[in-house]
């Protein structure tokens, strides 16, 4: 029992949070940059150094690894498989299939007019579209590199509940006139699929390494050094007074911050773990997290070039108010995943 706690210890430890990158650049700091990591401009320096190099690596070797099983399942693939099953089986498979597909909303929402033009049911195509940004497999380990295996999981499973009810609760208000009429005059053309081989699906996975990469790598330095301002420049009582446990609106202030932003997970992530090193509540990061992720105003635009107004609003409505949901329970039951 020992051997297997330590294994999975040096597998937290020095796999996913990579302590053995931060020795390095702690050395770098104080050995040649001269500074200390426990004075503000030291620490600053060390954080925004690791974090990046540290969510490059990452990112690279998971997107790699989540591309290359995504190569089974293209969006003609997907379609088909959806499009067999009904009712809630269907938003359970839409929302489990969300998490092996791209990292943002805007990326998604092209998937998600195939579907819909496909005639999938509306409510499965939701949950889908409500998983894909929020919740995939890269996302949960990065989050396990950064909060622990508890904070990860509950992420994903509440995540994907969201997606669950939000896509139902939308199936059961039948508003599938509600879609832009565009949309369902597309023609949908049934492709025949090409077996990848080996090789193909190596090189399909470089290429979308490269991809997301170039999509995502300023949102990661911009968010890398917001987390470091905020863990090393702004007092822990300035955010405990702002996000912190004793003010009751901290989770819906976190949540309407993090709806004007574009970022995917990744980009949030160091701001996350800066919140979360200043001891705001569990709830709040993740309501900050999902609400960047699943509504963000690029995002929301380019949704309502797809649904009509009632939809959207609708559709943003469940998912803020389950947001807020989360937040507020996570909160308060937030010593369980700590």
């Amino acid at each position: 029992m020992n051997i297997i706690s330590s294994f999975f210890e040096f597998l937290n430890n020095q796999i996913l949070k990579m302590n053995w990158l931060s020795d390095i650049i702690k050395y770098i700091v104080d050995n040649i940059f001269g500074l200390s990591i426990d004075e503000q401009l030291g620490g600053s320096i060390h954080f925004f150094i690791y974090d990046t190099i540290k969510i490059f690596i990452l990112l690279s070797i998971l997107i790699f690894m989540i591309s290359y099983i995504q190569s089974y399942f293209p969006p003609e693939r997907t379609k088909k498989i959806l499009g067999r099953i009904k009712g809630v089986k269907g938003n359970i498979l839409g929302a489990l299939l969300g998490t092996i597909t791209p990292f943002c909303s805007c990326s998604s929402i092209p998937i998600f007019i195939g579907f819909t033009s496909a005639g999938l049911p509306l409510g499965v195509t939701f949950s889908f579209l409500i998983s894909s940004p929020m919740v995939d497999l890269a996302s949960f380990l990065m989050l396990m590199s950064f909060f622990g295996w508890k904070i990860a999981t509950s992420y994903v499973v509440v995540g994907l509940i969201l997606a669950v009810i939000g896509g139902t609760l939308i199936d059961k208000l039948g508003l599938e006139s509600q879609i832009q009429d565009y949309v369902r005059e597309i023609e949908d053309t049934d492709i025949e699929l090409e077996e990848m081989t080996r090789r193909d699906r190596i090189l399909y996975s470089k290429g979308q390494v490269l991809d997301i990469v170039k999509k995502v790598w300023m949102y990661i330095l911009v968010g890398v050094g917001i987390g470091a301002a905020i863990h090393n420049w702004i007092p822990q009582n300035i955010i405990e007074n702002i996000l912190g446990d004793n003010n009751p609106f901290a989770v819906l202030m976190a949540t309407g911050v993090g709806i004007p932003m574009y970022a995917d997970i990744f980009g949030t992530l160091p701001i996350a773990e800066a919140l979360f090193l200043k001891g705001v509540g569990v709830g709040t990061i993740l309501s900050f997290m999902m609400a960047v992720t699943a509504l963000s105003l690029p995002s929301m635009i380019m949704l309502s070039k797809v649904v009509k107004p009632k939809l959207l609003a609708i559709f943003i409505g469940i998912v803020a108010v389950g947001i807020l949901i989360i937040g507020y329970s996570f909160n308060a039951f937030g010593y369980l995943f700590i």
